[in-house]
């Protein structure tokens, strides 16, 4: 955490909801394989599942980015602001047109 740079924030930004993603699916799906689970969001009909799941994946980056302002590394924190207000318009955007 000694690193303040845009770059790794982008980097944290872009890797912590995708492990949200993972998390999710052995949270809710245990006992379905990634195979089927990744299935399961695509072909669902309104992507609920896919845009509930995208959504609580996006706590990582808030947790994250709570860290590094805390810290006092604000290009870190910029760089994770910058990919989830990105997450959250590609939600917004399955949440409206799907």
């Amino acid at each position: 955490m000694k690193k303040d740079s845009i770059g790794l924030g982008l980097l944290l930004g872009a890797v912590a909801p995708i492990i949200g993603l993972f998390l999710f699916k052995a949270y809710k799906f245990g006992i379905f394989s990634y195979k089927e689970f990744f299935q399961f969001l695509v072909v669902e009909p309104g992507f609920r599942t896919l845009s509930v799941a995208l959504s609580l994946s996006l706590l990582l980056n808030a947790l994250i980015f709570t860290v590094f302002i805390n810290a006092h590394k604000d290009n870190t924190a910029k760089g994770i602001f910058i990919f989830t207000a990105i997450y959250g318009l590609v939600i917004l955007l399955i949440k409206t047109f799907y």
